[in-house]
Formats: C-alpha cells, structure tokens, sequence
C-alpha cells in the first residue's frame, strides 16, 4: 500500500514537470539500489547527475551522465540545469556541509522528491514511510513519462573543457597535465581511491569507464585516510589495479600503510601530490601551522622496502 501510493504521488509530481532530473546519492549503494536507479534512468530520459559522494554508483557511460551535482564547485553547467529544474528526484542523498558547498546549494524543498532507503517524500509532502528505494525506483520506471528536455537543455549550453598544453622538457609537471595521464590509465581494471583535499576535486573530473572502481571520504574529510583505504581496497579487489591521489599531508598521517602494500606485494600506484603542506586547510583557516616537512618520498619508500618487498 505504501509503495503503491508513493509511487502514485511520484509519478503525478514528474509527469507535471517541464524539465525534471535524477540525481544520485551514496545511500544508493547501501539500498542496493544502482542497477535500479539506472533503470529508472533509462525508462525516464531525464538528466542523470551524482553527488560527488556518490561517484562511481552510476556508470558514466550512461547518454544521459552529465556528472558530479556539487554546487558552484562540480562539474560545468551542473548545478545551472539542476537547480533550474521543476523537479529534481534525488535518490539516497545526504546533505552535509561538504556535499552542500557550505549550505550554498540553491534547492528549494517544494521541488525536490527525496528517497531515502526506506522513506519517500514528495515536495513539502506527503511522505511514505516503509518504502524500500530498490522497490520503489524499479516501480517509478514502468509508471514515469519519457521526458529528455532537461538533458536537451544541457546540450544546448554545454562548452567542452579546453586540453591543457603539453608540458615542455624540462618544465615542472603541472596537475593538469598529470591528471590527463590518470584518465588514460583508467579501465575495468583499475579503481581509483581519492584523499580529502586537491585529490576531491581533481578526482571527480575523471571520467571513469565502466567497470572502474571509485571511492572517498566525503562524511568527515578525513585526512590520511586514503593510505589504508588503498590497503584494504585492494587486498579486497587483487584482480583490479588501484591507483590512489594522495596529497602529502595526508600521506605523511598514515604513510606507515604502505609497509603492509609491500609486504603483501600489491600491485598499487600512488601518485603523491606535493604541495607542500595541508592545502585544504589552508582555505578553511590559513597558518604556520598547515606548512608540513618536505620528506624524501621515494628514500622513504626504499627505507620500507628495505631489500624484501615487491616495490
């Protein structure tokens, strides 16, 4: 009964829509809720979007992936076309400071229908309660109108990004550059795993074929905690390569990780971004206190290795 009338207010509020969008949440992985979710998707023809929480959930191959929905900071024309819309469907969200860029996200409640995994609510109500989101998306799909106009729009306004220029011989490599170079190493076979700081930001422009692996910490920006997600991740995944963005900061918290990489022999890369000192502080609340010791990475790494790990 809960399902039924949850799906009927549903399908009443987008059918009415001009130019509604899905966007998807991280409480999608724990509803078990993806491959439903993307059904939805392809029933609909909306504009698909994530939270930046949320990446890798929904297979950016997908005709209708536009990319990250993260306010003024993610990715190009995003937050324009969602924001404009009449209807947004956001499916397992969670509304934070980071998620929300600081509260600045321009949303307005009437418009938006939140499934959470076991709640609905539809605008400034009703809500449904005891409504499974796998259940209810898959029963949204075979109820929903085909509507692309959301999408439509998107391609009228949408700019390419520019390809930065080559480095020259000799010149230090920039961030840019360096991050073309992660996006051709991408595959099925790889995952990437990105730390609190640039790594957040520069990760999320990567475009990641299907099949690639994606995770970070958005919850609490944790600092450091990337080192011994790439452990566990890929002691978990032996058959995918992990490639991890790690600023300096953060490794230099739980560095010690990578003993157990060795030991085990994974096969991971890290590319360690040096920056000099916790940059992401910085913006918050800039001091003496953010600058860190430059270390001898790779005399560390050989200090680990030590003669008896698979480096």
């Amino acid at each position: 009964m809960g399902l039924e009338a949850a799906v009927e207010a549903t399908v009443a509020f987008l059918n009415n829509a001009v130019k509604p969008v899905l966007v998807g949440g991280p409480k999608l992985r724990v509803s078990k809720a993806c491959d439903a979710f993307v059904e939805l998707a392809d029933a609909c023809g909306y504009l698909v979007a994530v939270m930046p929480s949320a990446k890798g959930l929904v297979p950016e191959s997908h005709p209708h992936f536009i990319g990250t929905y993260w306010g003024a900071v993610g990715t190009h024309f995003s937050a324009e076309i969602v924001e404009s819309s009449d209807a947004y469907l956001f499916a397992g969200p969670i509304f934070n400071d980071y998620s929300s860029v600081g509260y600045s996200l321009l949303l307005k409640k009437e418009k938006a229908i939140i499934v959470q995994p076991d709640r609905v609510i539809v605008g400034n109500g009703p809500a449904f309660g005891c409504v499974l989101m796998k259940d209810f998306l898959q029963a949204l799909s075979k109820r929903v109108n085909l509507n692309s106009t959301a999408y439509e729009n998107y391609r009228r306004i949408f700019v390419p990004d520019g390809v930065p220029l080559k480095c020259e011989p000799n010149e230090p490599l920039r961030v840019n550059v360096l991050f073309q170079h992660i996006q051709k190493m991408l595959s099925h076979e790889t995952a990437v795993i990105a730390e609190t700081g640039d790594s957040w930001f520069n990760c999320q422009k990567l475009k990641l074929p299907k099949g690639c692996g994606y995770e970070f910490q958005m919850q609490y920006g944790s600092i450091g905690w990337s080192v011994g997600a790439t452990l566990g991740y890929a002691q978990s995944v032996p058959e995918k390569r992990v490639i991890a963005c790690i600023g300096d900061g953060s490794f230099q918290v739980t560095a010690q990780d990578v003993s157990t990489m060795m030991r085990v022999g994974q096969k991971t890369i890290i590319f360690l971004i040096n920056n000099g000192g916790y940059t992401i502080e910085v913006e918050i609340h800039d001091g003496p206190y953010n600058v860190i010791k430059n270390w001898n990475y790779t005399g560390l790494v050989d200090a680990i290795h030590n003669g008896e790990g698979n480096c």
